[in-house]
């Protein structure tokens, strides 16, 4: 087909999936927003990643559509983003849609003015009316006729809205012992006992909720604690969220009993729940969690890892359009690989003649089957099957993969292999972790700067708050398990830099960005699908006064936990890795519990 718009030269994979389509796609570029000033148009932001299921779905229903294309095209001028490369754009914009419509996800799209203000907001748009939804042909009518006839009245709400969001007042309080009881009693109670883990469907794996618990119940002997932990941990395992033929855990479970996964892999997944479980293993000793420990980050080192040390991003849920395809089977391939030895291995894994998974848009069964478990099954059998199950799988295509590498989510990972090294007693974990260590420190750092993103030898994009957040803890962890003291000193200059760059000198904590390109600057502190930067700014300052004494990171961390104190008391569940930063900060100035 060739090239249609203007994100041919974009070296992010989800920007060259949309790089033929019959939109005049942008990217995020002055460029952009000038020729929006200049025509006097809306611009139509969408955003999402590579990975992501219903992102290809509205690709393929409207960007890769004729008559939708001219209809944008006429209209917008329309942008497109990758959230993993621009997670402050991404940030932002996922405020608006929560305060517009009280929810956000993937695709992100929101309908903001030349001046970056927003007009709309909302996720996936079927092309035609559908389950509920206004058809986006339709919307986009709507919304030119808006701009039109009653732009007045749209630039005024677009106005408020950013004013609202501006105008969040840090909320006062304090904070103590009685914030991690609270947090503790809010998961208690959010745990769903018949099908271990929190809330109901979609179930999300949530290991900084895990973390928070493992550490409560180190520092107050609740047994409850490590019970919710240790059945969560069982039941995501045996699930079908966990790849048991190749390894790795999916993103999250469609289903509340963690039986149907949506299969898309990501990295910072992986990094997370390989903590979990290393904590796991501290605390009980069960060999359980060492194997799933080791599992994880062999997937990892074999399915994530680039040839020159740092860990790609993320596997696709699909395959040529089919969500699952290389990851489901049904009885009669199963039959057909496996034997004479297949029944076993069918029982075992809970396969069924009508197949068990169904598709997660329409409900129906497939006929194909997803692999999960009541126990772990550990048997020098099993293992044989699974191996070879595992070869064969090896000859099917492929799901795509996102080979972009971050140096926020690279320093999770890096971490976690670490922190795993250490608990596991492992010197070939911690060589893996320090390989990843030095790729990052050679190829997206220059001096004090970082860089946020690196694809095939070409570096770009400042470096964020994460990045420097997760990579002083990678520094820290790799320190602790091997005590080379450059990895400490690079941690302390970096922490350093991060103060100088984020750090609010008026008001206190930390900004994600240190641009001024966006209409909001953010300061994070929610724990979503992986922590906040200041939640591990914290775990940073807090490590660092531990190790070298120096109170000044001391004291920037009690300014730290000052700033968000009454926010976090409002919802202490909601902040589980800024909490489990703080449990510790409270062990170490000595504090009861």
């Amino acid at each position: 087909m060739g090239e249609r718009n203007h994100l041919a030269g974009e070296e992010s994979r989800y920007l060259k999936q949309h790089a033929e389509n019959p939109v005049d796609w942008y990217p995020w570029c002055e460029e952009a927003f000038e020729k929006a000033r200049s025509e006097d148009k809306p611009i139509f932001l969408s955003i999402g990643y590579s990975s992501c299921h219903w992102c290809h779905v509205m690709a393929h229903e409207s960007f890769e559509d004729e008559e939708v294309a001219e209809l944008m095209n006429e209209t917008f001028v329309s942008i497109k983003v990758d959230k993993e490369e621009r997670p402050d754009v991404d940030m932002v914009y996922m405020d608006v849609s929560r305060a517009m419509t009280g929810s956000g996800g993937w695709p992100l799209n929101v309908v903001i003015t030349p001046d970056k203000k927003p007009i709309y907001a909302a996720t996936y748009i079927p092309k035609e009316r559908k389950y509920g939804r206004m058809g986006f042909k339709e919307l986009i009518k709507k919304l030119k006729h808006q701009w039109k006839n009653r732009k007045r009245e749209v630039l005024s709400r677009s106005e408020s809205i950013i004013s609202s969001l501006k105008d969040e007042r840090q909320i006062q309080g304090t904070m103590d012992s009685s914030t991690l009881e609270q947090a503790y009693s809010s998961l208690e109670s959010a745990f769903d006992e018949e099908y271990p883990g929190f809330g109901a469907a979609p179930k999300f794996p949530s290991p900084h909720n895990l973390l928070f618990m493992l550490r409560y119940h180190e520092l107050t002997g609740e047994r409850t604690a490590l019970r919710i932990v240790t059945k969560t941990l069982d039941a995501m395992r045996n699930g079908g969220i966990y790849d048991h033929i190749g390894y790795g855990f999916h993103r999250y479970s469609t289903d509340r009993q963690w039986k149907l996964p949506h299969f898309e892999k990501m990295l910072y997944d992986q990094a997370m729940l390989v903590l979990a479980y290393s904590e796991a293993f501290k605390i009980t000793r069960k060999e359980k969690y060492r194997k799933t420990v080791e599992e994880v980050i062999k997937y990892v080192l074999r399915g994530l890892r680039s040839d020159k040390g740092g860990f790609f991003s993320s596997e696709d849920a699909d395959v040529d359009g089919e969500e699952g395809k290389y990851y489901t089977w049904t009885e009669e391939e199963i039959d057909q690989i496996l034997g004479d030895q297949s029944e076993e291995f069918k029982r075992s894994f809970n396969v069924k003649t009508k197949g068990n998974y169904q598709e997660e848009s329409t409900g129906e069964k497939t006929g194909k089957n997803v692999l999960y478990t009541t126990e772990i099954v550990d048997s020098e059998q099993v293992e044989g099957m699974k191996s070879i199950l595992y070869q064969e799988r090896k000859k099917r295509k492929f799901p795509g993969r996102d080979e972009k590498i971050l140096t926020d989510w690279n320093g999770l990972m890096i971490a976690s292999l670490a922190r795993a090294a250490n608990v596991l007693d492992d010197d070939e974990i911690l060589k893996e972790a320090k390989k990843g260590l030095e790729f990052i420190l050679t190829e997206l750092k220059d001096n004090s700067q970082l860089y946020h993103r690196y694809i095939e030898g070409e570096v770009g994009i400042d470096g964020m708050l994460d990045d420097y957040a997760y990579l002083v803890w990678a520094l820290l962890e790799v320190y602790r398990a091997g005590e080379e003291e450059r990895y400490l000193d690079e941690a302390r200059k970096l922490s350093i830099s991060m103060v100088e760059k984020f750090w609010d000198p008026d008001d206190g904590a930390f900004y994600f960005s240190s641009s001024d390109e966006l209409p909001l600057s953010k300061k994070p502190v929610y724990d979503g699908a992986y922590p906040s930067g200041n939640s591990m700014a914290l775990l940073d300052l807090t490590y660092l006064w531990d190790i070298t004494g120096d109170r000044t990171f001391k004291k920037k961390a009690e300014e730290l936990v000052d700033f968000f104190a009454g926010q976090i008391n409002s919802y202490p569940s909601q902040y589980t890795m800024f909490l489990t930063s703080y449990e510790l900060f409270l062990k170490l100035k000595g504090e009861e519990i």
